[in-house]
């Protein structure tokens, strides 16, 4: 049952924060999260009190947990919560301002998958995907379909960088991926179309690597959660309602027991609703910075002086057809040793590319409007040199979406915010969260279900690292 699973959960994390969140109540420890009844009531009498729902539709008045965007990250989380649990009285609600999905990280992505990282975390949490992915079809049935193309990655270097490529591949075959190196020659022999004279050794994904439609696995994770019991709405948190007063929040010296346990969300009519929880995830991706500063989070004092390193970065993809002979269609997704990357668009003549801008370049990033002058100056001529079948092509169409990316060190910031008790955070993936989004949905349910994480240790990747300025860097990776 959930409650025994809960409560043998709580003193483990509780002892993991930063501030001791315990009081004394007499001669015993009290911890907070305990004196909430409303996760730890017996089923029947949970069922009971939650399917109560406000006057506005269907917008719930309570919910266990409360997940802030309903990209891969939240859907995930919220899938694996309720798959995990096996309990129907866990009641979870997603909420989502853009439910179309018209600026969403997830959908606008590339939708690729590899291991080659240098962080272990990230590189077994694209193992997790990518078994995730080989058994949709046992977990959502014969149906379930991602477009899934196994082509691998090809990662080129020169001579400066060419250590490095060997020493990530070492620890990547030591956690499980199936990459082989390729010098100069075997390149060549390999892939006749690519221009290796600058190129000293490559690393080729033989398995468990490739690309597949994020739109298609976005909808299976939400319909397994929504079969499950999950309640997706369509709103947008505007604010959050602190136990506590206000000097409590803003001093997380004083041994107080803060937590947020309601949010204030708008309506697409234009009416507020208020909605009280036990947990709260935020999954917000591009806009996660934002939601965080609702609950003070960069704005108050000690923990909370501390804001959530994410913001909004664009990024174009650009669909062009190749005039001359283009790489064949077993092509893996390549990327040049200056960043430059490139695939195949579907069985036919099309291929889509980019390269992320330089710091002095980052684009503004108030509409999606594409830039094709910088695929013109700056990634065409890149991929004419590595690809002379390249130099004559036609840009049929683009498009851009945004990165959630995490200023600090660039990689996902998850679990446990170190001042409030009840808020967890999965975001910052800076370009790699739909690859990671099954292993962190189902990292965020063990550390709340179970108190600690039983799969993959991503206890490096928490906020503190933030707070004590202890970022974790990739190494030689785009």
């Amino acid at each position: 049952m959930l409650s025994k699973q809960m409560k043998s959960f709580v003193p483990n994390v509780c002892k993991h924060l930063v501030h001791n969140f315990s009081v004394q109540c007499g001669n015993k420890t009290a911890y907070p999260i305990l004196q909430r009844s409303d996760i730890f009531r017996d089923d029947s009498k949970g069922m009971a009190n939650k399917s109560k729902t406000s006057s506005i539709g269907l917008i719930p008045s309570h919910t266990d947990i409360l997940v802030i965007g309903g990209g891969i990250m939240g859907t995930s989380a919220a899938y694996w919560l309720k798959e995990k649990s096996a309990s129907k009285a866990l009641n979870i609600t997603v909420i989502e301002k853009d439910p179309k999905f018209t600026k969403n990280s997830t959908v606008l992505s590339v939708g690729g998958i590899r291991q080659q990282f240098s962080l272990p975390e990230n590189i077994q949490m694209s193992l997790f995907g990518a078994e995730f992915l080989r058994t949709l079809k046992n977990r959502f049935g014969p149906d379930a379909d991602i477009c899934y193309t196994p082509n691998g990655y090809l990662t080129l270097v020169g001579e400066n960088k060419a250590e490095q490529l060997l020493d990530n591949h070492r620890i990547q075959k030591e956690l499980g991926a199936c990459n082989i190196i390729l010098n100069k020659t075997q390149l060549k022999e390999r892939f006749p179309w690519l221009n290796t004279d600058d190129i000293e050794l490559g690393c080729l994904g033989v398995e468990k690597e490739g690309w597949f439609d994020p739109w298609s696995l976005l909808n299976l994770l939400k319909k397994g959660a929504t079969d499950l019991g999950t309640r997706f709405i369509h709103a947008e948190l505007i604010d959050f309602i602190c136990t506590g007063n206000e000097s409590d929040v803003q001093k997380p010296e004083v041994n107080q027991l803060v937590e947020i346990n309601e949010a204030i969300v708008l309506l697409p009519n234009g009416e507020k609703a208020s909605i009280t929880f036990d947990i709260c995830i935020l999954a917000a991706g591009s806009e996660s910075k934002t939601v965080a500063q609702k609950a003070k989070i960069g704005s108050g004092e000690g923990l909370l002086s501390v804001p959530l390193p994410v913001e909004r970065r664009k990024r174009y993809v650009y669909n062009f057809v190749s005039q001359g002979e283009p790489p064949g269609t077993n092509t893996p997704l390549t990327i040049d040793k200056t960043g430059a990357y490139f695939r195949r668009e579907g069985l036919g003549d099309g291929f889509i590319g980019g390269m992320s801008p330089v710091a002095s370049e980052e684009p503004e990033t108030d509409t999606l409007e594409v830039d094709y002058n910088y695929f013109d100056d700056k990634v065409w001529p890149i991929l004419a040199e590595r690809i002379p079948a390249f130099n004559s092509i036609k840009v049929r169409s683009g498009w851009s979406g945004y990165y959630e990316y995490n200023t600090f060190d660039k990689n996902g910031i998850i679990g446990r915010h170190p001042y409030y008790r009840n808020f967890f955070l999965a975001t910052g993936f800076s370009g790699h969260g739909i690859q990671q989004g099954p292993s962190v949905g189902h990292a965020i349910a063990e550390l709340i279900l179970h108190g600690k994480y039983r799969t993959i240790d991503l206890t490096r990747l928490n906020f503190d690292r933030i707070i004590n300025n202890n970022p974790m860097y990739e190494v030689g990776i785009v």
